[in-house]
């Protein structure tokens, strides 16, 4: 199996599998975690999902063989397949529920996109990153959207033309990683911060999801104030809005939480 699917205690595990090419890339990586992320994203005993590698690499971008037989491809071909891979980079970052990048060991190219398109990624002092696509005469555009809202334009400027790589200091620098902790205590941070994710109401984590995407960048105008008291207003009127201001009132645990 080249991605390793499993859920526990509400949290879905995604592993790619592909030790032996160090998690590359392929049309059929692609395809399958688009598929896992669709699964867990309509599980509703899911409420985190974690992103994981096995081996040395996170990821380390496209595939020998995949980009042998892209060098045949004809523009039609081309974009079809890079079309598949901006659709799961996508579905990643669309999904509902909180989700964590744990970066192990090396995430280049397109690996990067993954590290990315989560909400929180956790790295080792081992991992390193490089967009290498320039070196081969290609640009890292479909990765792109997500790179440049973690680590802005102007990091991305170097990094993207330089194609040099840059270790886990650096990334947690520009905003790549969220935090950067020995490898021998990565799964107990990781283990923490899950406590902290599920602490939350699921509705909440889908309507902040929502509101980070929609609110970033936009002027802070009349229109912006009258969307955010709506949005507020109509979450303090679901049932999970209600249920967790009564929790706090009564001095007890919200439904949702074990």
């Amino acid at each position: 199996m080249n991605i390793i699917v499993e859920r526990k205690d509400s949290v879905g595990w995604i592993t790619l599998n592909r030790p032996e090419v160090r998690n590359a890339f392929d049309d059929a990586l692609i395809a399958g975690l688009a598929k896992a992320f669709a699964e867990l994203d309509a599980d509703g005993s899911v409420r985190v999902v974690v992103l994981a590698g096995n081996g040395p690499a996170f990821c380390a971008g496209a595939d020998l063989n995949w980009m042998k037989r892209m060098a045949g491809y004809s523009y039609d071909q081309n974009l079809r397949d890079a079309r598949a891979l901006a659709d799961m980079l996508a579905a990643l970052d669309r999904l509902d529920k909180p989700t964590i990048a744990r970066v192990h060991g090396p995430a280049f190219a397109g690996g990067t996109g993954l590290v990315t398109a989560c909400d929180i990624a956790v790295g080792t002092p081992e991992a390193k990153f490089c967009f290498s696509e320039a070196k081969l005469g290609l640009s890292p555009a479909t990765i792109s959207p997500y790179v440049l809202r973690a680590i802005g334009p102007r990091a991305a400027r170097r990094y993207f033309l330089s194609a040099e790589v840059f270790d886990a200091a650096e990334a947690l620098r520009i905003g790549l990683l969220s935090a950067v902790v020995p490898a021998a205590e990565l799964d107990a941070f990781i283990s923490q911060l899950l406590e902290q994710l599920l602490a939350g109401g699921a509705a909440a984590h889908a309507r902040i999801k929502d509101l980070v995407r929609d609110i970033a960048g936009r002027p802070i105008d009349d229109a912006l104030r009258a969307d955010t008291a709506r949005r507020i207003a109509e979450i303090r009127a679901s049932p999970e809005g209600k249920e967790g201001i009564a929790s706090f009132l009564e001095k007890r645990k919200p439904s949702w939480k074990r």
